[in-house]
């Protein structure tokens, strides 16, 4: 990398050193622990689900080739008509597609008191270049019988399924590629040196919180 670029990477991190990433499998838990810690701490929260209406108003077909492409999709094609594995190497968030606009984000919020980001979206190839410790950052990683208890309490199991025409169908696709993407994550932050957590059906909020929160050092 050429000097001045490495000098523009360090200036970033040196901006985003306030905040703590919190990435993670569909179903994790994430939100809930990361509002939790928030409160906690004393942290701003930024939830990147809450942000992908607003980034999708952002962005262009060329930018996000693979997010035009799903919205262009019907029901049945997203989720009945494709392979899981089809469904995850095509996602566009699990692309990284408009990554750039939560770092925009990220780097409009006041450096004090500190923030939790957290989302799915928070790929770990993505926010290892941002960190200035690897402990600033952690996955989540649910077991497929976590996932699908989180989701069967929350009354979302079947949300996205429900609207397409063979919901079984839909739901083992939608669950599967889930637990693929987990995998990659585990993989890839494995890779990097990233922290994880196994998140399985035993593992109580309080606990993960305490886990967490030795992660980051808070």
């Amino acid at each position: 990398m050429r000097p001045e670029l490495q000098q523009e990477a360090a200036a970033l991190r040196a901006r985003l050193r306030h905040v703590y990433w919190l990435g993670g499998g569909s179903g994790a838990g994430k939100s809930t622990i990361a509002r939790r810690l928030a409160a906690q701490h004393g942290l701003r929260l930024y939830a990147t689900d809450a942000a992908m209406a607003a980034h999708d108003g952002r962005t262009t077909r060329h930018d996000t080739p693979f997010l035009s492409e799903f919205k262009a999709m019907s029901m049945d094609e997203r989720w009945v008509n494709r392979s899981p594995e089809t469904m995850l190497e095509t996602f566009h968030w699990y692309r990284g597609e408009g990554f750039g606009l939560i770092v925009e984000d990220l780097l409009r919020l006041p450096e004090e008191p500190g923030a939790i980001a957290e989302g799915f979206r928070l790929l770990p190839r993505l926010v290892k270049p941002l960190l200035t410790t690897p402990h600033h950052a952690v996955w989540l990683l649910p077991t497929p019988e976590f996932r699908r208890a989180a989701f069967a309490s929350r009354g979302s199991l079947w949300e996205i399924a429900r609207k397409t025409s063979d919901p079984e169908r839909a739901l083992q696709n939608l669950l599967e590629r889930d637990r693929m993407f987990t995998d990659r994550l585990r993989q890839e932050a494995g890779r990097l040196g990233l922290p994880v957590i196994e998140i399985s059906t035993a593992m109580t909020e309080d606990g993960l919180a305490r886990r967490i929160t030795e992660v980051f050092g808070l």
